[in-house]
């Protein structure tokens, strides 16, 4: 099979079993998001983004690829200094030698935890795709790697910020907080819109492969380019009202916000369940949630989203 058909394959594979391994992970889930309110519940404050967007994701990411909880803390490090390497927010060149000596750790904490499920399957993401290996679904180490990697970096920083940004406009839209107290079956629907029109990540990077003009500009073959998915998530042609929040748009259409095609977010599905989940259950605890200060966002290029988010509620 051609590099290129393979490397599709995979992620296809990949996606297939991320589907089965998410679906195991409700009660960690709700786990993760009980403990971090738990800490903060009594206080009657907190600021969303430090006590718990941030903490939220890792430990989710970790049961799903099977990774021990005495190891949580490991991977968050590493996520924080691999991210590096794709943040406007430091200079690449002198993050190079943290970047890499992260990167090495991780592969080759992937590659004992390869070898370990080899001899011993369990009942998560690498086991499931060890076990695919029998039916011709196979992935050499380098793309196991990758994919551990991936889940990783990609799932981290874009569930915290994501979160945090769902949370501001709910909490900046009571009635709408109130709807999904009241109607859990909305959580999903409120990612959908939040993210349609509060999005963490606002544009895409892709390449032109031919010479094209757009709206009076030319671009030539091999620009890189940003495609500004945050104004076609509220493009009036397309959304009615699209200014508007709303968790009960009837069938609004698909947002791009996970971009599309063979391009599509490999850990959408996951991303999905982990704010569903997370928004269902702060829904049922926050009692009538308030910002007490402004929230300043980091700026729209690259990952975005609200840098503090400090809020009270009733006890």
């Amino acid at each position: 099979m051609p590099k290129a058909q393979n490397i599709i394959g995979c992620a296809a594979s990949s996606r297939r079993h991320s589907r089965r391994a998410t679906a195991r992970l409700h009660e960690t889930i709700g786990t993760v998001v009980n403990e971090l309110i738990d800490r903060v519940a009594d206080a009657g404050a907190c600021d969303v983004v430090t006590e718990i967007a941030r903490p939220y994701p890792i430990p989710i990411i970790c049961a799903l690829i099977g990774t021990p909880p005495h190891d949580w803390q490991r991977f968050s490090l590493w996520a924080d200094e691999i991210f590096k390497m794709v943040s406007f927010a430091v200079n690449l060149v002198d993050e190079v030698p943290t970047v890499m000596r992260a990167w090495v750790e991780l592969d080759a904490y992937v590659d004992d935890m390869v070898a370990d499920r080899r001899h011993s399957l369990t009942d998560d993401l690498l086991s499931d795709l060890i076990r695919a290996e029998h039916h011709g679904d196979r992935l050499n180490a380098d793309e196991l790697r990758m994919m551990v990697a991936s889940l990783l970096v990609a799932g981290t920083d874009t569930t915290r910020n994501q979160l945090a940004a769902s949370l501001q406009v709910l909490f900046d839209h009571p009635d709408q907080w109130a709807m999904l107290r009241d109607r859990p079956e909305l959580a999903m629907a409120a990612v959908e819109e939040s993210m349609r029109h509060s999005p963490a990540v606002c544009s895409t990077l892709r390449t032109v492969n031919e010479d094209v003009e757009l709206g009076g500009y030319a671009f030539p073959a091999g620009t890189f380019i940003f495609v500004n998915t945050f104004a076609a998530n509220r493009d009036p042609t397309v959304y009615a009202d699209p200014d508007r929040f709303d968790i009960t748009r009837e069938e609004p259409p698909a947002i791009l916000t996970f971009g599309g095609g063979v391009h599509y977010c490999l850990g959408a599905n996951l991303a999905r369940l982990e704010l569903a989940e997370a928004l269902k259950i702060l829904a049922q605890r926050l009692s009538n949630p308030g910002r007490v200060a402004q929230a300043p966002w980091k700026p729209l290029l690259g990952m975005s989203g609200p840098t503090s988010l400090p809020i009270e509620f009733d006890t």
